[in-house]
């Protein structure tokens, strides 16, 4: 692998995570919610959830599920499910006794990172993705499994800076959700999002 092949890898993972998906989602509502320290809470689980999902999807993982209808709708069905879920838990979250404070999370901050870790290692278009994705920047003629390494370290870190980059925007709006009508609103755009996340999970097709 050229050194220009991984900055080309690197451009590529930027503009694939930079629009926000379920992940980023709950960071931000948590982040403005509770405070930096339960945004940064669900960042390892979003972390680890994709390398799982990367490594075992470049393992062999991610070409049984575009060949098998059966493991392929197992999977969306339980991505789908958790997501919606979330939307309902998101959508009827009590607001009215909202604090800036940094000391205490609404939600155990292990429960948050597992949470973002599900999300993320249970997103059925992951290993089409990855597979798709990652390959094209490898080549034949060199160590497959340094080049995937390099590929997959990359990638995750390249998704944790975007991670963080919303967390501190996120963190920085605070102050104009300390009314409950506004972190009201901000729990139901939140929700929808993961709603609708849910629904496009459910009808994802292998060939998509």
């Amino acid at each position: 692998m050229t050194y220009e092949t991984w900055i080309a890898f690197a451009v590529a993972s930027a503009i694939v995570v930079l629009i926000p998906g379920p992940n980023i989602v709950l960071t931000v509502n948590y982040a403005i919610r509770d405070g930096k320290r339960s945004g940064l809470a669900t960042i390892p689980g979003v972390v680890l959830g994709a390398f799982i999902a990367m490594s075992l999807s470049l393992l062999g993982a991610g070409a049984v599920l575009a060949t098998s209808a059966f493991l392929f709708t197992l999977l969306k069905l339980a991505g789908a499910m958790y997501l919606i879920w979330l939307a309902y838990s998101l959508w009827t979250a009590p607001v009215e006794d909202l604090s800036l404070s940094e000391g205490a999370a609404s939600k155990p901050l292990p429960g948050l990172f597992w949470q973002a870790l599900l999300i993320s290692a249970l997103n059925p278009k992951g290993p089409a993705f990855y597979v798709a994705f990652v390959p094209q920047f490898v080549s034949p003629i060199g160590p497959i499994f340094q080049q995937f390494s390099i590929l997959i370290i990359t990638f995750l870190a390249v998704a944790t800076l975007n991670s963080l980059f919303w967390l501190f925007f996120a963190n920085g709006m605070r102050t104009q959700f300390q009314k409950p009508a506004a972190m009201r609103l901000l729990n139901r755009v939140g929700a929808s999002c993961l709603f609708v996340a849910g629904v496009f999970t459910a009808r994802a097709t292998r060939s998509a």
